[in-house]
């Protein structure tokens, strides 16, 4: 059934090319290596381009690839100018970029100017003594009492305060030791990241994500936060989050550059709410286009608030509809969404949100798809979930790799002992970054396609069951499903552009909701079960538009279907 594509309306006449787009993301390190030194690379990619145009894709995000001494996966930038050694060259973005242009595909680059890291030739100076003109480039502090100046939390565990002997002062980092947060209240800070923007524009990017850049702009006088019952810290992000002069600082960007080139961004902003991301993205507003918000993501925290996300507890369904609704409801019509359900950052989809049980794991992925991609906003496809990819279920230390799961393994069993080893494990084999981190499954063959050498990390053991070139010429896998999900957004204003109306909130299996736009509606049921259902919301008026089984029995709604239907 074909839905008409109708013109105008408030977003049309805001159209952008963004909103009609998906972006597809990519963690390079892990996505294709061409050199058999067992990490990814930019030609890996390169050569991997038409796979991603296959999809539908629109955009590819590229995860940092700057140089980097890696100690949180290139997240810790040393030089904003250069490529990654182990990624290839500037040469070989260059290649990527046009090849990716040719195709009709956009590059969206990875923009971290929170911090940098401690090897980057500011800090280097910076640290070198108090009157150094690079000093003034990062937060320092004078010791108080002794102590560190005050009692934030680290993202990464431990305090956000690092003791520098050379000077006699602490250094602020709010991730790990070696990402040092810039001071960006000297405007020679923002300066020199216009420059770097403009640097990468001026190659032909068209897109950034801006690494938690609602943490940019400091409280004054970097006041002391207010501690949880039984927490050592306080929780920065509560304390520093969407800080007093970051409408300022991003007007100031979209003035200075981004209004000068046709560019889409979106900034990651932990412990927002939809009120400040529509201060940031609303229409007027002269910022960004979107934001990435935590909430959904951020559900079934441990009930020890020491513990903060670890733990292997499921997502109670009607908390992740109420997250989801309220920004659909809350940014419809003033600002705009992002749709994900992973990315380097969270495990996988499939293993969090549904089930990776063999048994049901295509029609759960295919569900979960379903369910994120006829919401209004723009849609991020993470590599490896449109496969259906699984956490990856370690069960040992050694196997991990992230930088966060191992600090917060040494911090809550060896230092402070407030958990045992055995349930700690259980929770990073459920809540580890690394789960989104294992090597793209491309075949069967040895390491799954990804390299001829060995792999720098660890593959899922299912690849052989899991993989791209089983399911690429498969009508029934989970690419061929996403393919035409994908379809169905670019060729519906109605997906793209229409009011979200959820439907039974307090139901406990079922996520259903509504789409409104100019005289159609779509309706949306998932099953997030694995038991037959009964529900009745008015589906047999409507037409079939899409479904994760081969056929439609109206009312019942078996394990983990998804179906969707148009009516006008």
């Amino acid at each position: 059934m074909k839905l008409t594509v109708s013109k105008g309306g408030f977003f049309m006449a805001k159209n952008t090319w963004w909103k009609k787009s998906v972006v597809y993301q990519v963690y390079p390190r892990s996505y294709q290596d061409s050199n058999g030194d067992g990490i990814g690379d930019l030609p890996g990619l390169t050569s991997r381009l038409s796979y991603i145009k296959d999809l539908g894709a629109d955009v590819i995000w590229l995860n940092p690839i700057y140089k980097s001494p890696d100690r949180d996966n290139g997240y810790d930038i040393s030089d904003y100018r250069s490529i990654q050694p182990a990624y290839g060259t500037m040469d070989d973005f260059e290649e990527l970029l046009q090849k990716a242009h040719v195709l009709g595909l956009k590059i969206m680059m990875d923009l971290v100017v929170n911090h940098t890291s401690d090897q980057n030739k500011w800090f280097q100076e910076s640290k070198k003594s108090k009157d150094n003109p690079y000093r003034d480039f990062y937060v320092w502090r004078d010791p108080v009492d002794g102590h560190e100046p005050n009692n934030w939390g680290s993202y990464f565990n431990g305090s956000t305060w690092k003791f520098d002997k050379t000077t006699g002062q602490y250094y602020l980092h709010l991730f790990a030791e070696g990402q040092p947060d810039l001071n960006w209240e000297n405007p020679k800070v923002r300066d020199e990241v216009w420059k770097i923007m403009r640097y990468w524009l001026d190659k032909g990017v068209d897109s950034f994500r801006m690494d938690v850049i609602n943490l940019i702009s400091k409280p004054a006088g970097l006041p002391d936060g207010q501690k949880a019952p039984g927490e050592k810290y306080a929780n920065v992000g509560k304390v520093v989050a969407d800080g007093p002069r970051l409408n300022e600082f991003l007007q100031e960007m979209n003035q200075k550059v981004l209004s000068k080139y046709d560019v889409m961004t979106v900034g990651e902003m932990p412990d927002s709410t939809p009120k400040d991301a529509i201060k940031y993205t609303g229409l007027d507003s002269h910022e960004l286009n979107m934001v990435f918000q935590f909430d959904h993501v951020g559900l079934a925290g441990n009930p020890d608030k020491r513990l903060g996300k670890w733990n292997d507890k499921p997502v109670k369904l009607v908390e992740l509809k109420q997250s989801l609704s309220k920004w659909e409801k809350e940014l419809n019509g003033k600002g705009w969404n992002s749709l994900y359900w992973n990315n380097h950052d969270q495990p996988r989809a499939v293993s969090r949100f549904a089930t990776d049980n063999p048994k049901y794991r295509v029609k759960a992925a295919k569900m979960l798809g379903t369910t994120l991609h006829m919401m209004q906003g723009t849609p991020y496809v993470y590599e490896g979930e449109e496969l259906g990819m699984t956490n990856v279920h370690y069960t040992k230390l050694s196997q991990y790799e992230d930088l966060e799961s191992l600090n917060a393994y040494r911090e809550f069993v060896e230092d402070e002992k407030i958990i045992d080893k055995t349930s700690m494990l259980k929770y990073l084999a459920a809540k580890s970054r690394d789960n989104a981190r294992t090597p793209m499954q491309w075949d069967d063959n040895k390491n799954a396609g990804f390299t001829n050498g060995k792999p720098w990390f660890e593959l899922n053991s299912n690849y052989q069951e899991i993989n791209a070139r089983d399911q690429i010429e498969d009508k029934n896998s989970v690419f061929s499903y996403y393919k035409k999900l994908i379809e169905l957004r670019h060729n519906s204003d109605l997906i793209i552009y229409g009011d979200y109306e959820l439907l039974d909130l307090e139901d406990s299996q079922i996520f259903a909701y509504k789409r409104h736009y100019n005289n159609q509606s779509l309706l949306v049921i998932s099953n997030f079960t694995d038991k037959k259902l009964t529900r009745d919301y008015g589906q047999k008026k409507g037409n079939l538009l899409i479904s994760n089984y081969p056929d439609d029995l109206d009312m019942e709604i078996r394990p983990y279907e998804s179906k969707v239907y148009l009516f006008r």
